[in-house]
């Protein structure tokens, strides 16, 4: 008989019986129990709350405040804290009819600019697990695991779990998880399970388990999809698998194929990064500006190992460097170096990235981001010759 693995969402701590209420380690609740927690690998990560949890994140007096991102009362809500929701504010809801609901809520105009900023450090730690990362929104993407599996003291669900555990310790922010064989599933998991949630859908479980879900619950399955669905008697996901794939195509044409395959848990679609990647970086908006090299070298060291690793994980080596920086009044300056092999190696980029910085620091220049990058991918099987010493 097989055991039912575990994992603790804290501490990624791994048991095989089912009895521990506790994690034996670190002694959290938070523990997950799957009979196939260790086999899927197709990923949704969607951050909580996202701009009105940056907004908090950086104001603290907000914390236990209902929160609207929003613009004034002739406007929408762009989106609203969990306390919000409590009151029954939603995203798309006239701004007025949300100040009803919830009058004691902090209005705050959307800054695009910092909310960009953040996702792009969030798909920056996606990236460290996985090349394959397909971008929904801002605040959401699809991950393909796949490569993870099998491998020693790794699953997909423990590198998600240690993914989540960084962007609450690094950015300070929350995300919920779904995991499952395809990605209609794990975005279906992703929403069981909010705020801070993580929740899976198997491949054994999964046609009897979104049988009682409303049929607007399938990929595509919009308001007039769905009417013409009830016009027929099917408003729940078992009435859609009780039709066959002929009869929904006969009365829905094309889109009857997915719909007969998505009720029965199935999904075809690849995650996907749309694009062919030319450059791989990772950047950082600081706190306060910065104007000595020892404050900057410091954080681009760090930058540097985090692209040395998302090369690895995408087996790519970069040819040319590209370090990249903003000074306090918005001024962009980006600067670039041919290397005389292409690399994968930190400790290369770093000793690239220090030179072109050495030439832009002076006395006066104040900067409030750094970044560095690659370009020219190519294969990494030219990187690194042998003769130059290994990373330290």
């Amino acid at each position: 008989m097989r055991l039912t693995p575990s994992l603790c969402r804290d501490c990624g701590g791994h048991q095989n019986k089912r009895h521990f209420k506790y994690c034996p380690t670190c002694g959290s609740p938070r523990l997950l129990w799957h009979s196939e927690l260790l086999d899927l690998s197709i990923a949704h990560v969607d951050c909580d709350a996202f701009y009105a949890s940056i907004e908090k994140r950086d104001d603290p007096s907000l914390l236990d405040k209902p929160v609207i991102i929003g613009g004034a009362k002739r406007g929408v809500v762009s989106t609203c804290c969990y306390i919000a929701r409590m009151h029954g504010v939603h995203s798309a809801m006239p701004m007025f009819q949300a100040l009803q609901a919830c009058p004691d809520a902090i209005v705050i105009r959307p800054n695009m600019v910092k909310y960009q900023s953040v996702a792009r450090e969030v798909r920056d730690l996606m990236l460290e697990i996985t090349p394959l990362v397909e971008p929904v929104s801002i605040d959401e993407a699809y991950l393909d695991l796949t490569d993870i599996l099998g491998k020693h003291s790794q699953s997909p669900a423990l590198a998600l779990i240690r993914l989540a555990n960084q962007l609450e310790s690094q950015l300070n922010i929350s995300a919920s998880i779904g995991l499952g064989p395809n990605k209609f599933l794990a975005k279906l998991a992703s929403d069981l399970d909010k705020p801070r949630g993580f929740a899976l859908i198997g491949n054994k479980e999964a046609r009897d388990f979104i049988a009682p879900m409303p049929v607007k619950k399938i990929w595509g399955v919009g308001p007039a999809l769905t009417r013409r669905l009830a016009e027929i008697g099917i408003n729940k996901i078992q009435q859609l698998q009780t039709r066959s794939e002929d009869e929904l195509v006969l009365r829905f044409g094309s889109i009857g194929h997915r719909l007969a395959q998505f009720a029965n848990g199935e999904d075809s679609r690849s995650v996907g990064t749309r694009r062919i990647r030319k450059s791989l970086s990772s950047e950082t908006t600081f706190e306060h500006d910065y104007d000595t090299a020892v404050e900057l070298k410091q954080v681009l060291l760090e930058l540097c190992r985090r692209v040395s690793k998302r090369m690895k994980v995408a087996n790519v080596a970069g040819n040319s460097v590209v370090l990249k920086l903003k000074t306090s009044d918005f001024k962009l300056r980006t600067r670039t170096m041919s290397l005389a092999h292409p690399t994968q190696r930190a400790s290369l980029l770093y000793e690239a990235g220090t030179t072109l910085l050495a030439k832009e620091v002076d006395d006066s220049t104040k900067f409030r981001l750094i970044g560095i990058g690659v370009t020219r991918l190519s294969n990494p099987t030219d990187a690194d010759p042998p003769d130059m010493l290994p990373d330290s």
